[in-house]
């Protein structure tokens, strides 16, 4: 991300950025985690648990660690911020039988990352029920201090929410180079957050598919990088080769 930088800083210099909704103060972090002081809540989206495993079952062979690393990052991030409270908001797992594909010793992981805190699963399109073995509580959607947490974002021009599942990802061309990394987009009005499963994918923030939710608004873009946390201006995006695009 040295391309976003005029000089070189301390990483932690951009490990955090702060995003304000609908006049909320929130902090968005590097790994793509949402912490709230105000509620002392931290959000992640999308972890997609299991995913590794999902696609072996079906003969498509990737590495099978896809789950321990989103749990030791999900664990950092924890350990950074010590939430009270942990909202995971929906397709936390694959499938609905990601929690029984988990290795004994990834369940550890889970239950000591809940332990003396209160966990809440949104349910998603992947995950619609959860195995009461996973702990915390299931919920389709949260309303925590005049803000909406739910997976899928509301198809109308919807305020005070926020939502994952469309993995947002932001392109930039600068200099000759190519950079396109996961990202958090709002309109100050409601968010969209990066997926934070180490096995995730990204759709371009300028895909139509925004545009329901967006319009043309102003759009503020907080790109992830491996060692921060960037806010791009919107005029910099670029799309994907032969991508439908909103502009």
């Amino acid at each position: 991300m040295a391309l976003l930088k005029p000089e070189r800083f301390s990483p932690d210099d951009f490990s955090v950025q702060t995003i304000v909704l609908c006049g909320q103060r929130l902090t968005g972090h590097r790994s793509g985690a949402l912490y709230w002081d105000a509620q002392d809540l931290l959000i992640v989206s999308d972890l997609h648990l299991e995913k590794g495993s999902s696609r072996a079952d079906r003969g498509r062979l990737l590495p099978p660690y896809d789950t321990r690393e989103t749990l030791f990052n999900l664990a950092e991030v924890v350990e950074h911020f010590e939430p009270a409270t942990i909202v995971s908001l929906g397709d936390s797992f694959h499938d609905t039988r990601g929690y029984e594909r988990m290795a004994d010793a990834d369940r550890e992981i889970l239950r000591l990352i809940q332990e003396d805190r209160e966990w809440v699963w949104v349910t998603g399109n992947h995950d619609p029920e959860l195995a009461q073995a996973a702990g915390g509580v299931v919920v389709d959607a949260l309303d925590v201090g005049g803000l909406t947490l739910r997976h899928e974002p509301t198809g109308a021009r919807s305020t005070h929410e926020i939502a994952g599942h469309l993995h947002p990802a932001a392109k930039l061309v600068m200099y000759g180079a190519s950079l396109r990394r996961p990202c958090f987009v709002s309109n100050g009005l409601r968010m969209v957050m990066p997926a934070f499963g180490a096995f995730t994918g990204g759709l371009n923030v300028l895909d139509t598919a925004f545009e329901p939710l967006f319009g043309r608004d102003g759009l503020s873009i907080w790109m992830r990088g491996d060692e921060g946390l960037y806010p791009v201006a919107a005029r910099q995006l670029r799309c994907d080769p032969g991508q439908p695009s909103r502009t």
